[in-house]
């Protein structure tokens, strides 16, 4: 008998927060173009508000399994505890958050995204360590922690990479994606710290324009364009994973180089994605405002003695066998409306 080639899913990881606001439905909306699903890492207390949110998208992707509700609760799992931890232990001693304001107003992280459904011990221990140094508070509900705004942040970035791994373990694969330029952000300033491996191997493809504003476009027009089209935009994103991996090992002068070459060849791709985009609705039926997709990371070889972080993001790294072992790689997609990446 033949064997059976088992697909699975490639999922947009979308983050930071659990759900999705009015003012981001066109991204979410486009990001189904590129990708099988929508996932959304969502505690248990906070059942349904994905749709209560935003009933008119939320709603019907859920029913019809387009959108994956991913629990933290049982998704946190202990090997994603432990990185976490680690990563976490790793900047709070080379004082990567020293800079921060103590008096800006701290916001709720659930306990269960920093792991406490797998390792109360070990999620308790993180939480102490911030509490102490002034960079979270004592739980006031029982079911999250205040914390300081930029460390939550941070704490949410590394779970979008570390969810690549504990993805692969539950057959999904998952890919950070977010239209919010913070967390973008806080992945290039983590991913360039002096002390880690990266920081001389960042790459940041720019925001291209690849679709129109697709959010007053009804959902089941859109999905019919998705199954005509869904290919070409789906090799985009592909595209842009694979020039970070070709890229990001290179030397600084080698890497802008091909750099350039090869932003001259994904701007040409995303034209083609416009052009098949206007070709498909009137005017009147799509938004004036063009929606753009790139892509910030850094890839580069784990050395033996690699730090804490490099090792925890190891384990994140692009499927099994499509890199070489030993890369380390670290990204997120960043679809923004109208806007430039920075």
């Amino acid at each position: 008998m033949a064997d059976v080639e088992v697909t699975v899913p490639e999922v947009a990881y979308y983050y930071p927060a659990p759900y999705w606001g009015s003012g981001e439905v066109d991204a979410v909306k486009t990001l189904l173009l590129f990708f099988d699903e929508i996932a959304i890492l969502r505690p248990q207390y906070m059942a349904g508000i994905e749709v209560i949110s935003d009933p008119v998208l939320a709603g019907p992707l859920t029913d019809l399994g387009l959108l994956r509700v991913l629990e933290p609760e049982a998704f946190v799992d202990q090997e994603m505890t432990e990185d976490l931890a680690t990563a976490m232990v790793a900047l709070l001693t080379t004082d990567a958050f020293e800079h921060l304001d103590p008096t800006v107003h701290f916001q709720e992280l659930s306990q269960s995204r920093v792991g406490w459904g797998a390792d109360v011990g070990l999620a308790s221990m993180l939480t102490e360590e911030l509490t102490q140094r002034g960079l979270a508070r004592p739980s006031e509900d029982g079911l999250s922690i205040p914390m300081h705004p930029e460390v939550r942040t941070t704490i949410l970035v590394l779970l979008a990479q570390l969810a690549r791994a504990a993805g692969r373990r539950q057959g999904i694969d998952l890919h950070p994606a977010t239209s919010q330029q913070q967390p973008a952000a806080a992945l290039v300033r983590t991913l360039t710290r002096e002390q880690m491996p990266s920081a001389g191997h960042l790459v940041a493809l720019d925001l291209e324009a690849v679709s129109l504003d697709l959010s007053r476009v009804p959902l089941d027009e859109l999905l019919d364009f998705r199954r005509q089209h869904a290919t070409e935009y789906r090799l985009y994103a592909r595209q842009l994973r694979s020039v970070l991996t070709q890229l990001g090992p290179m030397e600084e002068v080698d890497r802008q180089a091909a750099l350039a070459d090869r932003r001259e060849e994904l701007a040409e791709r995303a034209f083609g994605l416009r052009r098949t985009s206007r070709g498909s609705w009137t005017p009147d039926a799509v938004g004036l405002t063009s929606v753009s997709l790139g892509l910030a990371g850094a890839s580069w070889e784990l050395a033996g003695n690699g730090d804490p972080v490099s090792a925890a993001l190891a384990l994140a790294a692009g499927l099994t066998g499509l890199i070489p072992a030993r890369t380390v790689d670290a990204y997120s997609y960043l679809i923004s409306a109208g806007r430039n990446f920075t």
